[in-house]
């Protein structure tokens, strides 16, 4: 069997042999002359071969443009001609070919210079503008130059294909490049579990325990329960519900029965079936129907529910459950629907009850001015507008005050009577405790204190000697050393009362 060496054909390799060499000039000199020769030959092809595709692609561009020049003079005569003259002196376009060349020309120039030179031709030829052949003459000249460009440009493209060919008949450095590569390219890490995740009793492991023989087991378990008891309900205090990520937020935007949907989703979010996002999902919905949401938490409870399906039907449950709902089983969609229908319905009960115990809970606690004392009053400083812009501190205890703290402290407590409800302010202008009080009785308590504190803080609720409570008995205290004081006199009143009793004893 022959061997077949042709692959070494367009390697190019020399030896000393190769080289003929002068008994005057050394052959490590003709060596180097031999390859910068080869070198400079491989860098001009590479000048010519960016060259002829310059050329080329600027004829793309100047070739249909001259056709559609020379089809519009042939049909409107020498008038459209000049225009096109007149428009390519006066308003050229910056279009011109990608160069480096600093006296590169637009395409429009080589345009103008071309149509010049038909113009020159016929004039040699003894046109002039009163020529009733001058049209004619134009438009041959222009399809000419056509002609011509035609053929240019087949040459170039027939040149630049030898030019190619010679380039790739030798391998050289620059054909060097990876054909493949092998490297270890590690799995993505697992997304996080939802924060606050709620954890559920069926992934707990089993705790091996040891128990131990005691006299009386009875009151051990009995106390054992009740700080188990105590635990879970710090816990239950403590803990935070799970929040919905950007991810979740998304994807429990999605429609309902929309499981092709949700299927792409998934596989383009990792983080979506994590632990933890059915409950979050569930948080949403409540809160959702709350706020009057209930086509944003129906899909809340579809898109967790469609999470609780995929984890308990095993470790290729997503794939299972969305191969069953796309496909429409008969069987597995009406289960999924009804569930989704089910929990829903029962989710619109909890809110149901959730408001129904909150409103019972606003109606038995409210807040309420009280004095402190019969003698007390409780009175309003409602101001009237902003304060003006010449503001004057009279009298000589104002002396010490400085005009703009007093100016921004009007401001403040204006902003802060602006930012109450109409009816609280209508309230706070009558000057009546009563109706102040009803106003803050029909408020939620949060709201109520928010609403006091900001009446002591911006000077409005004035009293004497200070002291608000409310009727379950807490009391809010502009000055907190009051009710310190009021205690103290007391203990001495006794403790002179008592001094006086031993007196009379003895």
């Amino acid at each position: 069997m022959p061997l077949n060496y042709s692959k070494w054909d367009n390697l190019e390799l020399s030896d000393d042999s190769d080289i003929e060499g002068h008994p005057n000039v050394d052959k490590k000199s003709l060596i180097r002359w031999k390859q910068r020769d080869i070198h400079e030959k491989r860098e001009m092809r590479k000048i010519h071969i960016a060259q002829l595709k310059a050329d080329i692609a600027c004829n793309d561009v100047l070739q249909p443009r001259l056709v559609q020049i020379a089809s519009d003079v042939s049909a409107k005569g020498p008038s459209e001609f000049s225009s096109l003259v007149e428009r390519f002196k006066t308003n050229p376009s910056p279009d011109a070919p990608v160069s480096n060349a600093p006296d590169k020309k637009t395409y429009d120039e080589m345009l103008l210079s071309l149509m010049l030179s038909v113009w020159e031709k016929a004039k040699e030829g003894g046109a002039d503008k009163s020529d009733p052949r001058l049209g004619e003459k134009l438009s041959e000249g222009l399809y000419k130059h056509v002609e011509l460009m035609k053929e240019h440009q087949e040459k170039l493209k027939k040149e630049l294909e030898h030019e190619e060919a010679e380039q790739k008949k030798k391998i050289t450095s620059d054909d060097i490049h990876e054909g493949f590569e092998s490297k270890y390219v590690p799995p993505k890490p697992e997304p996080a579990p939802i924060k606050n995740t709620i954890p559920s009793s069926s992934s707990s492991k089993k705790a091996t325990t040891t128990e131990f023989e005691v006299l009386n087991p009875k009151g051990v378990s009995a106390a054992a329960s009740s700080s188990k008891s105590v635990t879970d309900e710090d816990e239950d205090v403590t803990s935070e519900l799970p929040e919905l990520t950007p991810s979740l937020e998304a994807f429990s935007h999605l429609p309902l029965k929309g499981f092709e949907q949700s299927w792409e989703f998934i596989k383009q979010h990792r983080d979506v079936v994590v632990p933890g996002a059915s409950d979050a999902l569930l948080v949403a919905s409540f809160r959702a129907q709350s706020d009057g949401k209930a086509d944003y938490a129906r899909r809340c409870v579809h898109q967790s529910l469609l999470l609780q399906y995929c984890e308990k039907l095993g470790k290729d449950g997503v794939n299972v459950f969305f191969r069953k709902m796309i496909a429409n089983d008969h069987r597995a969609v009406p289960i999924f629907e009804k569930d989704v229908l089910d929990t829903y319905a029962h989710l619109v009960e909890r809110v149901r009850i959730s408001k129904a115990e909150e409103a019972a809970a606003g109606e038995s606690e409210q807040i309420q001015l009280v004095p402190e004392s019969p003698g007390q009053t409780i009175s309003f400083n409602v101001p009237d507008g902003p304060p003006p812009e010449n503001l004057v501190l009279e009298g000589p205890e104002m002396e010490n005050y400085d005009v703009e703290e007093v100016r921004k402290a009007l401001q403040m407590r204006w902003d802060v009577f602006e930012g109450f409800k109409p009816e609280m302010q209508e309230a706070l202008r009558s000057q009546n405790l009563e109706e102040v009080n009803k106003v803050l009785g029909r408020m939620r308590v949060q709201d109520a204190e928010e609403v006091v504190r900001l009446l002591d803080m911006a000077g409005i609720l004035n009293f004497g000697e200070g002291g608000i409570r409310d009727e379950t008995g807490t009391s809010m205290r502009r000055d907190g050393d009051g009710e310190e004081a009021d205690e103290e006199e007391e203990e001495e009143e006794e403790e002179e009362e008592e001094e006086e009793e031993e007196e009379d004893g003895e």
